[in-house]
């Protein structure tokens, strides 16, 4: 991240990640969701959980320990699905991030977040946005459309209602039946 980007204050939604505190951009995020059913997809990426239905439309569910490489957890009653707007390749989607918990709103003023440090970490370093200083605390604040790459994206888009004409269906593997 370049030491030029100029930070600006705002409103930032911040929920935990193996004793880790991160935050996104209130302004990405639709809505926050108790862990509902996720029903798995087959020959997707580990981090992919999967999907759920929200409000009659696939929404994809990544799950953020695994994307950046933190130590896998189980679920427990504080695990939720934050629902964020992310830009794909086919325009603007919603997109499901499994968080562990979910803390509060913060108002993080710009002289409050610092650029990224340039040093090893858990979190590809290109998907934060800054680091935001509360007192003697820190707050890893990511840009929801860097934590995926285009090609990943693709991956995770779930076509919406009505979208039929874009789905591809591959032709099924033609078994030959062996006559007695």
């Amino acid at each position: 991240m370049s030491e030029n980007v100029k930070h600006t204050a705002g409103q930032y939604l911040t929920f935990t990640l193996a004793g880790e505190v991160f935050a996104l951009d209130i302004t990405a995020v639709k809505e926050v969701l108790e862990l509902t059913a996720i029903t798995r997809i087959p020959r997707m990426p580990d981090y992919l959980r999967g999907v759920i239905n929200l409000r009659g439309q696939g929404v994809p569910v990544i799950d953020l320990r695994r994307k950046f490489g933190l130590e896998c957890a189980k679920d427990s009653v504080n695990t939720c699905i934050i629902i964020v707007e992310v830009d794909g390749p086919e325009g603007r989607f919603n997109m499901g991030a499994l968080a562990d918990s979910v803390r509060e709103v913060l108002e993080i003023g710009a002289d409050e977040i610092m650029p990224a440090p340039k040093m090893g970490s858990a979190v590809k370093m290109d998907c934060i946005e800054g680091i935001g200083q509360q007192g003697d605390s820190f707050t890893i604040i990511l840009k929801a459309e860097r934590i995926f790459s285009g090609e990943e994206l693709e991956q995770v888009q779930v076509p919406t209602p009505g979208a039929a004409e874009k789905i591809v269906i591959e032709p099924a593997v033609r078994v030959r039946q062996v006559q007695p």
